[in-house]
């Protein structure tokens, strides 16, 4: 998908950080500071997807949270429509929230096992108050079921009645009662069979398609995101280190830690060599005592001294309008 530069992004997230503070006390001494997201910057445009990308533990579910103020961020703008997301507060933040919508990992944890479907994907709504009467509500609740295939006969049930795939399916409904432009989407097939994963991508790419929204998709799995992604956001120990376009990507990628992602995407056929340098080696570091210099340096198979000392910048390659990778060693 191609979006006109001059057109005004639905969400603007800039300088974004996360950090979290522990010890300090007495006995414990100096209190350790994790930047579970330091200095991210992104936008998302009418009816895209950007994909967040990266291993365990790399910043992404912390930076959707951030976003959508699950966890409030530590620094950092989030411009939602225009309005300075960030800064509101009770009513006003209560309807803008209406706005931006959140499908979980787990569609186990997710659900409340007290509540039936039908109050499960009414909550949004129950909330905001956006129902004149009964019938409208249920209404609403009836045409967000019919919209991610939900049988109407299952909504007097609980969750733990349902599958996997039908229990994310209610989450899905939930999330889109209110048609909000922006749904931030933490890893939502990953807790899936790999049979049903398919179904339900292509039931947000439908949903995308038929309502218009904006996904931000946080996935490990470059499979999903090659198939869901018009942009991606390359993200590692809190660092963005590459964004471009999908074919960007995954037809030129140029950070080493991307072209690693990559060449870890497995292959039928394809026999992965023992001693192949492009695997990546080791464990990410603890975020809590990050690497001096290039934040990846450390599981580079292309390092150089300067790695060590020298916090690459994001910045444009190849001429292409959109694609940067912080990286010293690319020419």
């Amino acid at each position: 998908m191609e979006h006109k530069t001059l057109a005004e992004p639905v969400l603007k997230v800039r300088n974004l950080k996360k950090y979290y503070y522990s010890g300090g006390g007495f006995l414990s001494g100096k209190k350790t500071c994790v930047k579970a997201v330091n200095d991210v910057s992104f936008e998302l445009y009418k009816g895209e997807t950007l994909a967040i990308v990266g291993e365990s533990g790399c910043g992404k579910s912390t930076t959707a949270k951030s976003v959508i103020r699950i966890t409030e961020p530590t620094e950092g703008s989030i411009m939602l429509d225009g309005r300075d997301f960030g800064k509101l507060k009770g009513e006003e933040l209560k309807k803008a929230r209406q706005n931006i919508k959140m499908i979980f990992q787990d569609p186990y944890s997710s659900l409340n096992p007290r509540m039936t479907v039908r109050d499960i994907i009414a909550e949004p709504i129950d909330i905001a108050g956006s129902w004149k009467d009964k019938e409208e509500r249920e209404r609403k609740i009836l045409e967000a079921c019919d919209m991610v295939g939900l049988n109407r006969d299952f909504l007097d049930r609980y969750p733990h009645e349902f599958s996997g795939g039908q229990r994310q399916r209610i989450g899905i409904a939930r999330a889109i009662i209110e048609k909000p432009e922006v749904i931030l989407c933490d890893e939502p097939v990953s807790a899936l069979d790999v049979s049903i994963q398919a179904k339900v991508v292509n039931l947000l790419k439908e949903l995308q398609k038929r309502l218009n929204i904006s996904y931000i998709f946080i996935s490990h799995d470059m499979g999903v995101v090659r198939h869901m992604a018009d942009r991606v956001i390359v993200m590692y120990l809190g660092h963005v280190v590459e964004e471009g376009s999908k074919e960007d990507i995954f037809e030129s990628p140029k950070h080493p830690y991307t072209k690693l992602l990559l060449e870890s995407i497995p292959v039928i056929g394809k026999e992965v060599p023992e001693d192949d340098k492009e695997l990546i080696s080791g464990d990410i570091p603890s975020p809590a005592n990050p690497p001096s210099g290039c934040c990846f340096h450390t599981r580079c198979p292309y390092a150089t001294e300067e790695c060590s000392k020298v916090m690459p910048e994001l910045r444009e390659v190849d001429g292409r309008p959109g694609h940067k990778a912080a990286c010293v060693t690319i020419v």
